[in-house]
C-alpha cells in the first residue's frame, strides 16, 4: 500500500522508522549537519574520503574523474558544500581556481588550512547571501557534492540547483550529487528500518529522522536528472560513481593487502557501467552533470 503524502509530495509522516517520523523538518535537518559535521559526533568526512575504507576511495577517485571531464584549464570552480576542501584541495593543487562554500564553520576553517583557496560559509540556496555576494555568471563550473542529500522538500533542492545554474556562466557546468534509493539499505540499512521505511526510501526517497545521517532525502537516477533539468540545466547526464561494488567496498578497510586490487576493479565496472540504466542506482552516489544553457 503505497504510503499517504502531502501536498507537495512529502509523506505525511505517519508511516517512518523506529519513531515513525521522516525528516520533513528542515530547521531540525540544519541542527543535525551542524552537529554531524562540526566533529562533535566523531565523524570525520574527510577521513571517510581518504583514509578510510575502500569505497571512499572509489569514490573520490570516480568523483574527480567526472569533474576533471568537463573543466577546461584554469577553470574557476565554485565547490558548494565542499566541507574540509577533500575535492578543493586536489582541483586547486592542479591549477583550477576554486572558492569551497560550506554551512559548518569548523569545516571552512580546516578546508582554509589547505591555503591553496578561498573558503567560506554559506548556504547552498542563498549563493547570494551576507558573506558570498556571488554574482551571476561567475564560475565556469559548480559543485554540489552534498547539499541535496540534506534537503528535504523538492523546493529547497531546486532552490539549491538553481542558485548553481545562476552564478555559472552560459556553457558551463554544474555537477550535483545524491545518495541513491539503494544506498539507504546498503550495510545492514535493512536492519534498523521497518518494512514500512522501506517502502517510504524505495518509493518516495524519504529519510527517516532517527538514523545517525543527517539524510533527508533519497534520489533514484530519473528524480535527480528531472530536477536538473527543471533547475534549468540542459544535456543531463547522470552517472553512478562507485558503480554496484560501493556497498561491498565499506567492508574492506582501505589498509587491507586486497583493498587496491578490489578498487582497480571496482573503478573498471564503474567506469564501464557508468550510465548504463537501472545499474546507475545500484551505486550509492550518483552524479548529474548538466550545461548552462549559452
Amino acid at each position: 500500500m503505497a504510503s499517504e503524502t502531502s501536498g507537495d509530495g512529502r509523506d505525511d509522516g505517519q508511516h517512518g522508522g523506529r519513531t515513525g517520523r521522516y525528516a520533513t523538518d528542515q530547521n531540525a535537518v540544519d541542527t543535525r549537519v551542524q552537529e554531524y559535521y562540526s566533529g562533535r559526533t566523531g565523524w570525520d568526512e574527510h577521513a571517510r574520503l581518504t583514509v578510510g575504507s575502500a569505497q571512499g576511495r572509489v569514490e573520490h577517485t570516480r568523483t574527480q574523474e567526472l569533474i576533471r571531464q568537463h573543466l577546461a584549464p584554469g577553470a574557476r570552480v565554485l565547490d558548494v558544500g565542499g566541507a574540509t576542501g577533500v575535492h578543493a584541495a586536489p582541483l586547486a593543487d592542479d591549477g583550477y581556481d576554486v572558492l569551497l562554500v560550506d554551512p559548518v564553520a569548523a569545516q571552512v576553517a580546516r578546508a582554509a588550512q589547505h591555503g591553496t583557496f578561498e573558503a567560506r560559509v554559506g548556504d547552498a540556496r542563498d549563493l547570494g547571501g551576507p558573506g558570498l555576494d556571488l554574482a551571476d555568471d561567475e564560475f565556469d563550473a559548480v559543485l554540489l557534492l552534498g547539499p541535496l542529500y540534506h534537503l528535504a522538500s523538492r523546493a529547497d533542492r531546486l532552490l539549491a540547483l538553481r542558485e548553481a545554474v545562476r552564478v555559472t556562466r552560459p556553457g558551463g557546468t554544474v555537477v550535483a550529487a545524491a545518495i541513491t534509493r539503494l544506498a539507504a539499505l546498503v550495510g545492514g540499512g535493512y536492519e534498523f528500518f521497518p518494512p514500512t521505511a522501506w517502502q517510504a526510501i524505495l518509493e518516495h526517497g524519504h529519510a527517516p529522522d532517527d538514523i545517525g545521517f543527517p539524510a533527508a532525502h533519497f534520489h533514484d537516477a530519473a528524480e535527480l536528472a528531472a530536477e536538473a533539468v527543471e533547475a534549468g540545466l540542459s544535456d543531463v547526464v547522470v552517472h553512478g560513481i562507485e558503480g554496484a561494488a560501493g556497498g561491498a567496498l565499506e567492508r574492506v578497510r582501505l589498509d587491507a593487502p586486497e583493498a587496491p586490487q578490489l578498487i582497480d576493479a571496482a573503478l573498471t565496472l564503474a567506469r564501464v557501467l557508468s550510465t548504463t540504466p537501472g545499474v546507475t542506482d545500484m551505486s550509492q552516489h550518483i552524479l548529474a552533470i548538466g550545461i548552462v544553457a549559452p
